[in-house]
């Protein structure tokens, strides 16, 4: 299982964007915001924002997560991802409900995705040195 925690972690953040992606269309019939508008009513706003900021993080994340996988240790690092996608998950719930209601599951979400970034660094450091 623990070679293959990284790979879940994939597939789960792939559904966490999916998730926002369907949360964004739902705030659009609801509040009345046509394509191609990012903007119109704070509530879609928040809403939108959760979706492109989970986007902005997961490009930080996902590459994090593959070194940490790759040079470290793939069992942590997947447990590491899945800290990642609660977090994120936590974010985005409150983001959407109230802007400062954001703060833990981003806390969350970027301490997991530097750990992953520090240990997969680690890692390829330690290689190149022969360690």
């Amino acid at each position: 299982m623990g070679a293959n925690l990284p790979a879940l972690v994939v597939v789960l953040n792939v559904l966490l964007l999916i998730w926002t992606m369907m949360l964004v269309g739902g705030a659009r019939r609801r509040y009345g915001i046509q394509a191609p508008a990012t903007t119109g009513h704070p509530d879609f706003e928040r809403v939108f924002r959760t979706q492109a900021n989970t986007i902005e993080a997961t490009v930080q994340f996902l590459p994090s997560l593959w070194l940490a996988a790759s040079y470290w240790n793939p069992r942590w690092a997947g447990f590491i991802g899945l800290a990642w996608i609660v977090g994120r998950a936590w974010y985005v719930i409150g983001y959407t409900a109230e802007a400062r209601k954001r703060s833990m599951g981003f806390l969350i979400g970027f301490l997991a995705t530097a750990a992953l970034l520090i240990a997969g660094t680690w890692g390829v450091v330690r290689g190149m040195l022969g360690a």
